[in-house]
């Protein structure tokens, strides 16, 4: 037996027991004839006394970082007790100790506030899973997986396996290829998804499916982003929008009130996808604080969707305004104190490359009722004071406005504004709202060639199994989904159709998407005919779901969670990293591994690929 107890369970009533400890070795302290040693596991740190008697052992074989050590002594209480650690009340007097690995200087500290950066630290990593900061993250991890497996069992899912090597279809993103040893020239692709196979399983009539599951995706990376990724998994049959929405409400409250503790008791709000498009810029927006965009000028086919304020700009002959397809203001609460130079240092902000704009233009709303802009010159008092009304200012506020292109100007006020939020505090990490949005677009138009398929033609907002609204299956079945004039695609009945689609947003971050599926062999098949693909392509690709629909299937619906994003939004990080074991870093690369690496020339062979080498 190498320890009777862990580094972090002893307290005042085991004082006098006699315990062996094991683990690594934190901190060495020498104070004349005795040593102090800090000896850390999974579960703590305890301290350890090491008296005159064996310092001479300790002289002759001394103790280093990170030694893992096993010993033996007798529980005390502590003459100078540490609040700052469970175990701060007593101490180990040891009476007899073993070195049972020795360790070479780590190359940087195991703790919090360690020297090593991300690149050391990743190379390391096996090292840095150690921090106690790390560590938090990854049982944080095993916690929320846990309340997501108590919850479903208990709602009646079984969690089933799909397989990894299956065949290559067009989710989206670029596939994993695998070539096949036993097949020369034909290649499996690692899955994006477990989509046709949870569908499937609807078919086969288990009706409550769930996986916590890997999935791959071979794409440009970034903080939330990695080539392999966890999900969960959901799908049930006989179910409506409804019915998901309130089963995987209740999954994510309970994940919160199970892992933190915390009791979201408030309606989760819904919203359109139009409605969070123009109030927010994003289909995910963080409703943690107002500061809701008002679209003074939009392009005309968007003027229906909420008053056109564009009167009270037009007409005074301001440039840059009159030129724009849109233009957004936001009213930043209690910002009219900022400095010139705080404006224009959110000027030059804005005219970042990420960002796009060409300028800002700003309007303080004074306490005493005045407003003072940067276009004094083009607006007079009366208008200002109209500008702000309509973009909800109060006295003390800052509206910022921003002009230009539709897309890059809806995009630069939603990071705007999010930005305003980060500089006011008003994104809390320890504050929590959820928002499902809802009434997708089914199809997007891609004007331009963006993944390889062409352009001039309809993609799927979600995938392309995604069933419409009810309503509006009709459109879909009775229309041809050609586009005669490009430049008219939104005239075409497509363009407003809906998704039976849903996304659940956590603090302005997705962490869950799904819709009613398409479960009718007709429908499905003016889906694929819509998305470009020709008979002998669905059967191709997709023959085995579309016959399976021949055989009494279901009417059924899924989501999945992003399970990294959502344990790293509860555990308060921007990056998914910290809270997988061995992340890949922004290039994709584990650095541990140095991986993806060269094969061997056998290897080429076996595999029947030629070397680029």
């Amino acid at each position: 037996m190498y320890r009777s107890h862990t580094c972090g369970e002893l307290r005042l009533n085991n004082v006098s027991q006699t315990v062996t400890l094991s683990g690594w070795v934190q901190t060495v302290r020498k104070f004349g004839a005795i040593t102090f040693v800090d000896l850390r596991d999974r579960y703590g740190i305890t301290q350890l006394l090491f008296g005159e008697e064996l310092n001479e052992q300790l002289d002759t074989n001394p103790l280093g970082r990170e030694f893992v050590l096993q010993a033996t002594g007798v529980v005390s209480e502590r003459s100078n007790k540490n609040p700052n650690i469970p175990t701060g009340e007593i101490e180990i007097k040891i009476t007899e100790f073993k070195i049972l690995n020795k360790s070479a200087v780590p190359p940087f500290t195991i703790q919090d506030d360690t020297d090593g950066g991300e690149d050391l630290r990743m190379k390391y990593r096996y090292l840095d899973l150690r921090r106690n900061a790390v560590k938090k993250n990854i049982e944080l991890r095993y916690a929320v997986n846990r309340a997501t497996r108590d919850y479903l069992h208990d709602k009646g899912f079984m969690d089933i396996e799909t397989p990894f090597l299956i065949k290559s279809t067009p989710e989206g993103a670029r596939d994993f290829v695998v070539p096949s040893r036993m097949n020369p020239g034909q290649f499996y692709a690692l899955p994006q998804s477990p989509q046709t196979f949870k569908q499937l399983l609807m078919v086969s009539g288990y009706d409550r499916y769930y996986q916590i599951v890997k999935c791959f995706r071979d794409e440009d990376l970034r903080a939330d982003r990695q080539p392999e990724f966890t999900q969960i998994d959901c799908e049930m049959s006989f179910v409506e929008q409804e019915d998901i929405i309130n089963m995987f409400e209740g999954l994510v409250k309970h994940v919160f009130k199970s892992v933190k503790n915390y009791d979201y008791n408030e309606p989760v709000l819904r919203m359109t996808y139009d409605d969070a498009l123009w109030n927010y810029g994003n289909d995910k927006p963080d409703i943690r604080f107002g500061m809701e965009l008002c679209n003074l000028k939009k392009p005309q086919h968007v003027l229906g969707h909420k008053q056109d304020f564009s009167s009270l700009i037009n007409g005074a002959n301001f440039v840059v305004f009159d030129n724009a397809e849109t233009v957004i203001a936001i009213a930043v609460p209690g910002a009219a104190e900022y400095t010139r130079k705080q404006v224009d240092e959110l000027t030059e902000w804005v005219k970042r490359p990420q960002i796009g704009m060409q300028g800002l233009v700003n309007i303080r709303c004074n306490a005493d009722g005045t407003f003072k802009s940067s276009v004094d010159k083009f607006y007079n008092p009366e208008q200002l004071k109209a500008i702000a009304e309509a973009a909800n200012a109060k006295a003390g506020d800052l509206i910022l406005i921003v002009a230009g292109k539709e897309e890059l100007t809806r995009k630069a006020a939603s990071t705007l504004r999010l930005e305003m939020g980060e500089r006011l505090n008003l994104r809390k990490a320890d504050e929590f709202k959820m928002l499902w949005v809802i009434d997708f677009p089914l199809f997007e138009f891609a004007l331009e060639d963006q993944d390889g398929g062409g352009a001039g033609r309809w993609v799927a907002r979600h995938h392309p199994f995604t069933s419409p609204k009810p309503d509006h299956i009709s459109v879909m079945i009775n229309n041809s989904p050609k586009v005669e004039d490009l430049d008219k695609y939104l005239e075409h009945p497509y363009a407003g159709i809906k998704a039976n689609a849903y996304d659940l947003v956590l603090n302005g971050n997705e962490i869950g998407g799904g819709s009613i599926r398409i479960f009718q062999r007709e429908l499905q098949e003016k889906m694929f005919a819509a998305l470009g693909m020709d008979a002998h392509e669905q059967q191709e690709k997709f023959g085995f779901l579309l016959g399976a629909f021949e055989y009494g299937a279901p009417p059924h619906g899924g989501l999945a969670f992003g399970f990294d994003r959502l344990c790293a939004i509860i555990g308060g990080s921007e990056s998914i990293r910290d809270f997988i074991a061995f992340p890949k870093n922004n290039s994709g690369r584990d650095v541990m591994l140095d991986a993806p690496a060269e094969i061997a020339l056998k290897q080429y062979n076996e595999l029947h690929i030629k070397s680029a080498l």
